[in-house]
């Protein structure tokens, strides 16, 4: 199969909606930042065109904050091998290919050495309370 073949036209009215969802934008909403004119029902129609004319494709494109160009060649399958193709840095999204690079024996060491250190300085706490309380008390004793 040659690249010619599988070159696909693009939906700009497909487009127009993915780029609608991706910005979270109503048909509604967009409908009432298009104009009067403009009601749910044509932004629905107009997604459903394969072409859009190219005045309406500059107002569309004005409220979606888009080029037009980006509506025009937007490519579902070619964003999808981009975003498959930039992965350098072994961040890939396959569970198969993890690398841990923390040890969780030497963060639970850790955890543990902070706990002592802890529990150390909490007993010295007592300690000295306790010297302080036994100090009043025979001071108490002391003063009868």
């Amino acid at each position: 199969m040659s690249i010619t073949t599988m070159n696909k036209s693009i939906h700009e009215g497909r487009n127009i909606k993915r780029f609608r969802e991706m910005l979270n934008i109503t048909q509604e909403a967009m409908a009432a930042d298009l104009g009067d004119d403009w009601t749910q029902k044509k932004i629905s129609l107009l997604e459903g065109k394969e072409k859009v004319e190219s005045d309406i494709l500059d107002q569309v494109a004005k409220v979606l904050k888009v080029s037009p160009e980006a509506i025009k060649n937007f490519s579902e399958e070619a964003a999808v091998n981009i975003i498959s193709n930039t992965f350098s840095d072994e961040s890939v999204a396959y569970a198969q290919y993890y690398k841990c690079t923390i040890n969780p024996f030497e963060k639970w060491v850790d955890a543990m050495e902070k706990n002592e250190q802890l529990y150390k300085e909490l007993l010295k706490s007592e300690r000295e309370k306790i010297e302080m309380l036994e100090k009043l008390l025979n001071d108490k004793k002391g003063g009868k």
